[in-house]
């Protein structure tokens, strides 16, 4: 999936919380339904089978209850996208990533073979291209459909959900590479995989705050921290050997090596550090267009600005050597977050909705708030409160995201109840309806969707304030039932909000039509 990734450690953010987002956007020429639901520890499936893949996985039997995002109609598995279980662990997955062919060479990734008969290819009228089929079906590794379902319900820290993830990288494969969040009150982490069956994960500081586009990011990897302390890194226990075996590093380290065990060192702490962008990344010209110049739009408004922007500036939109975390000045808020997974690169001359000026560079580079965000999932753990999970649908430069707690048995029927059938009795589709009228008419539209995003948070706001109040009072017995409380008054402000949004793009929309005519009879 194409998508984009924010990581914010706990003294980055506002109220010391952890969060971790991500935009889930649908492939190019599609969209997918998404609906926000609870997964009670009865419906977790025991014997797991997915549907790409068709990679068979016995599960553990003490499965905790967690929130999903699953997709709305049935036909590609269930997808679950992100989520918060019981014990206050959050993980987003995925982020679909890049790798080179040495890589993918070394560790194939593990795909699915379907048995079939041979067959002829015919191509013009003379040539014949025989194909054979595999004698018997093999079934691919994991990937994005199967990895929330998989590992969420089973851990009660982040470092127990990168070191699952881990150990079903290495006993199944994956078929595709992806990076991963999860969290809990102390800690975020970053996972990624790296060929069929090797994968790396790094701890994000507590002060820093990471952007991911759709490709390789973590910058510096410990190898002897990830295959000792853990400190703030793990990986595969052979990663070492991988990485010599099949000549993977590619930096000059003449100045670096010791002579006597021909390794590369930190000056400092005397461990072996490697660059993974180098080693399994990619720097395609797709990158340049596709990737990096979200990570770089991200990055100026977190860092100094003057950094990625002016004749002075150290990195630009294309550049392969982004930094993977920055240490912002100020806290990073949820309207901050919001901001950044919608935006389209407004204030500066890339903005496909430029107005004015030079208009050649405008719609360039792929933007972060797309036609194809399915959602924005937001996992806020707070230090001192229940966590809560933010939840936009569809594109993200026309919606709003609200914030509902996951200490509870049921959601809301307005974000839960979401099918193939257009309706604005739920959320995704509305949000869907005021994307595509606002889009149209952007210049009237703009101003709307800025009082409806005001309106939205300022009120979730304020009802946090007032059930988190409640909550800090009441006995732990009775905490699910206030939630679940919160959680539908939260529903209906956001629905009365949409709808007034709705009206009003709908207004605009309709006297832009062609068929509009000045003259009226009154």
């Amino acid at each position: 999936m194409a998508c984009t990734t924010l990581l914010v450690g706990k003294n980055a953010s506002w109220d010391g919380s952890t969060m971790i987002a991500r935009n889930d956007d649908s492939g190019s020429g599609k969209f997918t339904p998404k609906k926000f639901t609870v997964v009670e520890p009865e419906d977790q499936p025991r014997e797991y089978e997915s549907v790409i893949s068709h990679v068979k996985i016995t599960l553990p039997d003490n499965p905790q209850r967690y929130t999903a995002m699953p997709n709305a109609l049935k036909g590609e598995g269930i997808w679950a996208a992100c989520g918060i279980n019981e014990s206050g662990v959050a993980m987003t997955a995925t982020e679909t990533i890049t790798s080179n062919p040495r890589v993918l060479g070394a560790d194939p990734l593990v795909e699915y073979q379907k048995k079939w008969e041979s067959q002829n290819l015919y191509f013009g009228t003379d040539s014949v291209v025989e194909e054979e089929g595999t004698d018997e079906e093999k079934a691919g590794g994991i990937g994005e459909e199967d990895l929330v379902v998989i590992t969420l319900p089973y851990v009660e820290t982040a470092r127990e959900g990168v070191k699952r993830l881990g150990e079903l990288h290495e006993k199944y494969g994956t078929y595709e590479e992806n990076g991963i969040g999860i969290s809990d009150k102390d800690e975020i982490w970053w996972f990624e995989s790296v060929g069929g069956h090797h994968w790396i994960a790094r701890k994000v500081d507590d002060d820093g705050v990471v952007v991911m586009p759709n490709q390789l990011g973590i910058d510096g990897l410990d190898i002897d921290d990830a295959l000792g302390e853990q400190e703030s890194n793990m990986c595969s226990a052979d990663l070492r050997e991988f990485i010599e075996k099949n000549h993977l590093d590619l930096e000059n380290h003449d100045d670096d090596f010791d002579d006597d065990d021909d390794e590369e060192y930190d000056d400092e702490d005397d461990h072996y550090i490697i660059n993974p962008r180098i080693v399994f990344g990619s720097h395609d010209d797709a990158d340049h267009v596709y990737n990096t110049p979200r990570a770089w739009y991200m990055l100026r408004y977190l860092d100094d600005k003057e950094n990625y922007e002016g004749p002075e500036a150290l990195y630009g939109p294309e550049d392969d050597d982004l930094p993977w975390q920055v240490f912002p000045d100020n806290k990073i808020t949820p309207e901050d977050v919001k901001y950044l997974l919608s935006s389209h690169y407004q204030g500066t001359k890339y903005d496909p909705y430029l107005s004015y000026g030079d208009k050649s560079s405008a719609g360039a580079y792929r933007s972060i708030g797309i036609n194809r965000n399915d959602f924005l999932g937001f996992a806020e753990l707070r230090p001192d409160a229940e966590p809560i999970e933010w939840v936009a649908f569809g594109s993200n430069a026309f919606n709003v995201m609200a914030p509902f707690y996951t200490n509870v048995s049921q959601i809301p029927e307005y974000l839960s109840n979401t099918t193939g059938r257009v309706s604005t009795d739920n959320f995704y589709w509305t949000s869907r309806l005021i994307a595509a009228l606002s889009d149209a008419t952007y210049g009237k539209c703009q101003n709307v969707i800025e009082i409806y995003n005001d309106a939205v948070m300022s009120k979730s706001h304020a009802l946090l304030n007032k059930f988190d109040a409640q909550l800090a009072e009441a006995d732990d017995s009775d905490k699910q039932a206030i939630c679940e409380e919160a959680n539908e008054e939260i529903a209906d402000m956001l629905k009365k909000e949409a709808d007034k949004a709705l009206s009003k793009a709908l207004f605009f929309r309709s006297n832009d039509m062609k068929n509009q005519y000045a003259r009226s009879d009154h």
